[in-house]
């Protein structure tokens, strides 16, 4: 079973070959979404309303965290397909400091991560180049930072301003330059999503972020069909008409990398 590894999500990059990401929480839908071929699984906070219930991902621990990353690691571990590269969200209150965001990343390593994500732009610049200096590679969340929808004023597009559209392109090129290994874009403008993805080196993942990024993530609740409350813009169904999910996972990934995902009703143009 190989693993998929940075250097080959790089590689996918320059060669314009896009990949899909989906989120996991547990051992079995770990490997059907292995067995689908996602180059990434991303144990998201997402977990906190679509496992646990809550209003938003804010009351999410680390030890809620821990537990299903390490059950995510132990279905890959038994998946036939090429085992995918795991990221793990650091929740809120985890990256007060760039030291305790370091021993908390750790331990999502440990259990099985690859790599962490953490929310935030600039700010975030001294703890992403003290955890790559530290040897744990980090993606970068810029855009709609679910953890702070309160200071956003809700679940808003984020750079539709021409000052704020250069904010968050600005935000990418540093935290790049401090090491982040990938940028994850959401809900912003396709222009936006465009300008980030040509300009940035490392691959780029979007949600809500147009047809220009290198790779697209669904939460699994939600591209099965699932959602709690009203849909976002950018959701797919892809259980409806298949009515397997083995093959409504396939169909997802088929359409990332073919680019018939997102189609112009998926933006924000």
């Amino acid at each position: 079973m190989a693993q998929i590894t940075l250097t080959a999500l790089d590689r996918r990059k320059a060669e314009g070959r896009r990949f899909a990401v989906l989120t996991a929480y547990d051992a079995t839908f770990a490997s059907l979404v292995a067995d689908a071929g996602a180059g990434v699984i991303l144990v998201g906070d997402s977990l906190g309303m679509v496992i646990q219930g809550r209003a938003s991902t804010t009351p999410v621990t680390m030890a809620d965290m821990i537990y299903h990353t390490a059950c995510v690691a132990r279905g890959l571990d038994a998946s036939a397909a090429d085992r995918p590269l795991i990221m793990a969200d650091m929740p809120f209150a985890s990256t007060f400091s760039p030291l305790e965001t370091a021993r908390e990343a750790a331990r999502l390593m440990q259990v099985g991560a690859n790599m962490v994500k953490i929310e935030g732009g600039a700010a975030m610049a001294d703890t992403i180049r003290f955890l790559t200096q530290h040897g744990i590679p980090v993606c970068a969340h810029l855009g709609l930072t679910p953890q702070t929808t309160d200071m956003l004023g809700g679940y808003r597009i984020q750079g539709k301003s021409e000052e704020d559209a250069a904010r968050i392109a600005r935000d990418a090129r540093l935290l790049e330059d401090a090491g982040a290994r990938m940028l994850l874009l959401e809900c912003v403008p396709n222009a936006v999503g465009k300008a980030v993805s040509d300009g940035a080196k490392v691959p780029v993942i979007g949600i809500g972020a147009g047809p220009s990024t290198d790779a697209q993530v669904l939460v699994l609740h939600d591209m099965l069909g699932l959602t709690r409350g009203r849909k976002a813009r950018f959701v797919k169904d892809y259980l409806a008409g298949r009515g397997d999910v083995a093959a409504a996972l396939k169909a997802f990934v088929e359409e990332v990398e073919s680019g018939a995902y997102p189609a112009p009703e998926h933006c924000y143009g």
